[in-house]
């Protein structure tokens, strides 16, 4: 997922770039909250994508997700305009979080048309000895 790769980077240049250039002043608010906020999005889209079998799991995965991101655009413009934290980086990081938060919005409202799971088809009762992951077994 799109969504996914490019908030997993984005965190990366959060942690590594970002995070050490904000005073230590703002450790334990906006640093701590925004390395928090940062990691949690491509958690939370890759722990839904696991449940995406539970149409309501993974939209509320993909909700949070959203949250996530929209609370990082937050911090990272606090972070712009309070402390002159390299303006066109954060700006940039701003724009991949925003185009974030509107993919996983997105993906939730539609992730509403998808239809149930479908079961895989049961052994016979002569395959139920078989592994489905061996070349042959009889």
């Amino acid at each position: 997922m799109e969504v996914y790769q490019n908030t997993y980077t984005a965190s990366v240049t959060v942690l590594t770039t970002i995070l050490p250039k904000l005073p230590k002043s703002e450790r334990f608010d906006l640093v701590d909250q925004l390395r928090r906020s940062a990691k949690a999005i491509p958690r939370l889209i890759a722990e839904g994508f696991a449940k995406r079998h539970q149409k309501k799991g993974f939209q509320k995965y993909l909700d949070d997700a959203a949250g996530e991101s929209n609370e990082t655009i937050v911090s990272l413009s606090h972070a712009r305009d309070v402390y002159n934290v390299d303006p066109e980086l954060t700006t940039q990081l701003i724009d991949i979080y925003d185009k974030a938060s509107r993919q996983l919005y997105k993906l939730s409202c539609a992730w509403e048309s998808f239809g149930p799971r479908k079961t895989k088809p049961r052994l016979s009762k002569t395959d139920d000895n078989v592994s489905p992951f061996a070349t042959d077994q009889r």
